[in-house]
């Protein structure tokens, strides 16, 4: 029976790589189909769970050449492996094993499944093994893995990544058979080496370090001539075929083959190839998952053969996200690379004793030979010792957990030979020739694969979205994600859903997340000790704000100090890992850091200062969103917002809006804060009436409802109608411009109630506009044109420039559908007469708008579509996709009343395009509606028709009287005469 025959249970499946590619379940061997569709198994198998997407595989099956349907070719392959791999499932049923993610796949089997998997295991066990003194041990494991090997791997494979993933395993298996060659020796077998090592240097005779194995085997089996002889060949390969000197390793073989018996032998055992101890290098993880880029790119930067001169690698990050596991399994991936060893020293920087240098410089040159009665007393000599024993030296030094660039500089080798890696929260960019690399949280792939490498496979997939909540929770943070694991492994009868709805609540999720003497909350809380009062300060009231974010200003406000104050601040706290700095100027924190540094801030800051953090960035962001809506729209400080602090200015009406669009997920949230306290929640609903440029944008629908429904529920448990009124109707915009007019008509009429009672005379003028919009929607214009001259009064009576201009323009669309062509028209000519002469800016594009509705609708084609096509200009110039699409539609409309048909078919397809983009649904059907009618005259009845259905399967979810029209429609050709109802 062979080795992959004894790990696999009944019935289970199976896979080998390390030759060619076969797969069994249980005692079955299966038929893999074509060589391309092996070639995708192999990807996946190799890939260890990690997802791919189609593109990636496309490109791993056919590189650069892909055939014309390669997508669907690989949907094939995925198909037919599917079939294979689980015959049982029923049709329907979720995949388990060869699963969809995004547009690609993931092959979700155990890694003792894999040969591959196994063999790499075996070898970081050999390693383990043989860092801890157990020599006899590691050799037995390289044994077992290299014979998991039968042949060359993937023989027979075509894909266009198969030769780099050939080439990696290749490399692998001659390392591991190196290693184990070398153990042989260390054993004192060199004559059973022998054989072996002939072999190998005759296959790879420019290797050198098989070449010094079989020198160095040919001394210790006593035959020196013939190790000198192959010495001498070697050199002259090395200089013939690549013009190299022999290296370090053949070199100290070279100078053992020379030096005088017994100093020869003892050099060759003790000193030729045998690498300096590594000083307590921690073993590498055997569950050391993902991290494949940062690995590569560590292993990049520290690798002699891809730099030149010294270098130093500073890994930084936040406690738990992995640095020292990452640093471990880098200094044991890069074990070759420096043969003459690896120093490791914890500098316990975030503790409250930090390792001092000196110390740290004695048993590091101990490490090297040094006896300890001649290590020098003072710190400086002991660097200069320790500089001049790495003198021609490899080694990789691994300094973790750093506390600052102070503590490290005294330990840097000063040779290039030498590579220098480094951990800590601190970003050491004060080091010299240092290489600066910020490791972030994990993965989803990569989170869920250490989740189920701890807890079983079978309990992951068993509960797969619960797999993915439990490690959202943790924040993706490895730390997080070991430790909700190793609770769940210690506790058999948990489910993840259990164990993920404790995590749910944010204010128990850090007490859950401790087990066995690990504990993440105390990981994030290490070094906090060493910020000073101002830095504590600073990083417990940020905490506080439930927003995403905040930009450098916020900040300032919520600390009370000025923002050229508050940068500074916010980048010491960066530079220690405890914010991030996603953008130039913004701040955010990683969750569990927040919820860390929140807590702490509920104990150590009075609640009355917390408090006012709070109502300090409230006012600064109604006073710059109050300044933006001025700004976009001149002439429209009519609902008397009232500002308690300092904002931004702006000095155009782009970079208003930009910043508008910007801190929308900061104000949103800021919103939703404040409507639970009494003294905050009026601003809160001020603040989403000056964000009414998100209405116009069709921007943001989702978080404006919840903000706005946060707040009406709020307001009347703190007895204020106006904040809740005021809500109500932010929320009926939300509701106007997403189509939703069945839930507009009660929160209008709620408004109207509220608004009344609270004397808010402008938003019950705007809330009657709101209500007689729905009143022509449903073509009840008699009602709506009452509801607008009640409007019209109260704005007159507040000399409410802008508010008569937005009621007279809805009055020109009532006008309209009432049949009195010369009222409408002059109502629409006064409302762009207002909006004029109230300074122009975006509003005068509504009033173009407007006005050529009316003027196609009284038959005025040509004026028409030369007013909304300077409307679109203006839309356009402003990039707002919403109100494009809509002017789009009625040039359409307008020049296929005109007889201009292919026009309105490049203007309709145009409007469908847009308003599908911002998922504007009435706006896109009358689009079609009109497309519809325009295909017809041009003798496309089926293109027609199906324009006409999509058109009325929109209007029938909105329930408009729309959809009855192209009922009737669909079985009747008619004459487009144009709409009457929506007022957009």
């Amino acid at each position: 029976m062979t080795d992959i025959d004894a790990v696999a249970g009944d019935g289970e499946l199976r896979f080998s790589v390390l030759g060619p590619l076969r797969a069994w379940r249980g005692e079955q061997a299966l038929e893999l189909g074509s060589p391309q569709q092996q070639s995708l198994l192999a990807e996946l198998l190799l890939r260890r769970g990690r997802p791919a997407s189609a593109a990636e595989i496309v490109d791993a099956l056919w590189g650069d050449r892909p055939p014309a349907r390669a997508v669907g070719t690989l949907r094939t392959y995925a198909s037919r492996l599917r079939k294979l791999l689980e015959p049982g499932r029923g049709a329907g049923a979720t995949p388990r094993i060869l699963v969809s993610v995004s547009d690609g796949y993931a092959l979700r089997v155990p890694r003792r499944a894999v040969d591959a998997a196994r063999f790499e295991d075996q070898l970081a066990a050999a390693r383990r093994a043989r860092t801890v003194g157990r020599p006899a041990e590691a050799r037995a494991l390289l044994r077992a893995a290299t014979a998991l090997w039968n042949g060359e791997p993937l023989t027979g494979l075509t894909g266009a990544a198969v030769p780099a993933h050939r080439a990696r395993l290749t490399e692998l298996r001659l390392t591991a058979l190196e290693s184990r060659l070398e153990l042989d020796l260390e054993l004192g077998a060199p004559e059973a080496a022998l054989p072996e090592l002939s072999a190998l240097t005759a296959r790879h005779p420019l290797r050198e370090r098989l070449r010094a194995l079989h020198v160095l085997a040919l001394h210790r089996d006593g035959r020196h001539a013939e190790a000198l002889a192959a010495y001498e060949d070697t050199r002259r390969v090395l200089a013939e075929e690549l013009g190299l000197e022999p290296g370090r390793e053949l070199a100290a073989v070279r100078r053992c083959l020379t030096a005088p018996r017994p100093a020869a032998d003892r050099c060759a055992a003790d000193d030729a190839y045998e690498p300096a101890a590594a000083a307590g290098l921690p073993g590498d993880l055997a569950d050391f998952t993902g991290r494949t880029a940062a690995v590569a790119e560590l292993c990049a930067a520290l690798a002699p053969a891809s730099r030149q001169g010294a270098v130093t690698v500073a890994v930084s990050g936040i406690g738990g996200v992995g640095k020292s596991a990452l640093a471990a399994h880098v200094a044991h991936r890069l074990r070759a690379d420096f043969p003459d060893g690896r120093l490791y020293a914890d500098l316990r920087g975030t503790r409250e004793s930090p390792a001092e240098p000196a110390a740290v410089l004695g048993s590091f040159l101990r490490a090297l030979g040094v006896p300890g009665s001649a290590v020098p007393d003072g710190p400086a000599e002991r660097a200069a010792l320790f500089r001049t024993r790495l003198a021609d030296r490899r080694v990789l030094i691994v300094l973790d957990d750093a506390r600052d660039a102070d503590q490290v500089r005294p330990l840097l080798p000063g040779t290039p030979e030498c590579a220098v890696l480094v951990t800590g929260r601190a970003k050491l960019a004060a080091l010299p020739s240092v290489r600066l690399v910020d490791l972030d949280v994990m993965t989803v792939p990569e989170a869920l694969a250490l989740l189920a490498g701890i807890v079983g496979e079978g309990r992951t997939r068993a509960e797969p979205e619960a797999a993915e909540q439990l490690v959202a929770a943790c924040g993706f943070l490895p730390l997080a994600v070991r430790v909700a694991a190793t609770r769940l492994a210690t506790r058999p009868s948990w489910t993840l859903a259990a164990l993920a709805a404790r995590l749910a609540d944010p204010h128990r999720r850090l007490g859950e997340l401790r087990v066995a003497g690990l504990s993440v909350e105390d990981a994030l809380a290490a070094g906090h000790e060493r910020l000073d009062s101002r830095e504590r300060r600073a990083l417990a009231l940020l905490a506080l704000p439930d927003g995403p974010d905040v930009c450098a200003a916020a900040a300032g406000a919520v600390l009370g100090v000025t923002e050229r104050e508050a940068e500074p601040l916010c980048e010491s706290l960066v530079d220690a890992s405890l914010l991030e700095s996603p953008a130039p100027g913004r701040y955010r924190f990683h969750d569990l850091l927040r919820l860390h540094a929140r807590a702490r801030a509920e104990a150590e800051v009075p609640p009355r200062e917390r408090a006012a953090a709070l109502r300090r960035l409230l006012d600064f962001y109604v006073a710059t969103a109050r300044a933006a809506h001025l700004l976009a729209g001149p002439g429209t400080d009519r609902l008397q917002v009232g500002t308690r602090g300092p904002g931004l200015s702006f000095d155009n009406v782009e970079a208003a809006r930009a910043w508008i669009f910007a801190e929308a997920p900061c104000l949103f949230a800021a919103a939703r804060q404040a409507a639970a306290a009494a003294d905050t929640c009026a601003s809160a609903a001020d603040l989403l009436l000056m964000m009414d440029v998100l209405f116009e944008y069709g921007a943001h629908e989702r978080e404006f409802e919840e903000a706005a429904r946060a707040v009406t529920a709020g307001a009347p448990a703190h007895g204020d109608g106006r904040a809740a009124g005021r809500a109500g109707l932010a929320l009926g915009y939300v509701y106007y411009y997403a189509d939703r007019i069945d839930e507009l008509v009660p929160v209008c009429h709620e408004v109207l109630a509220l608004s009344r009672a609270a004397g808010d005379d402008l938003v019950t003028a705007d809330c009657l506009v709101q209500l007689s919009r729905c009143a022509q929607h449903m073509r009840r214009h008699e009602e709506a044109h009452g509801l607008l001259a009640e409007a019209l009064a109260v704005f007159r009576a507040h000399g409410d420039r802008y508010g008569e201009a937005n009621a007279t323009g809805a009055l020109a669309r009532v006008y309209l559908s009432l049949g009195q062509g010369d009222r409408a028209l002059a109502a629409a000519e006064r409302c762009l007469a207002v909006h004029r002469g109230l300074g122009g800016g975006h509003r005068v594009a509504f009033g173009l708008y407007r006005l050529g509705v009316v003027l196609a609708g009284v038959g005025r084609a040509t004026e028409a579509a030369e007013h909304l096509t300077e409307a679109l200009g203006l839309f356009r110039g402003r990039r707002n996709r919403l109100w494009e699409g809509l002017t789009l539609f009625r040039l359409a409309e307008t020049r296929l009343r005109s007889g201009h048909v292919e026009e309105a078919v490049i203007h309709a397809e145009l409007a469908v395009a847009a308003l599908a983009e911002v998922g504007e649904s009435w706006g896109r059907a009358k689009a079609l509606h009109v497309l519809g009618h325009a295909l017809d005259q041009l003798s496309r009845p089926d293109r027609a028709r199906a324009c006409w259905l999509a058109a009325h399967a929109f209007f029938a979810r909105m329930g408009v009287p729309e959809a009855d029209d192209l009922q009737v429609l669909i079985g009747w050709e008619g004459s487009y005469e144009g709409e009457t109802g929506w007022a957009h």
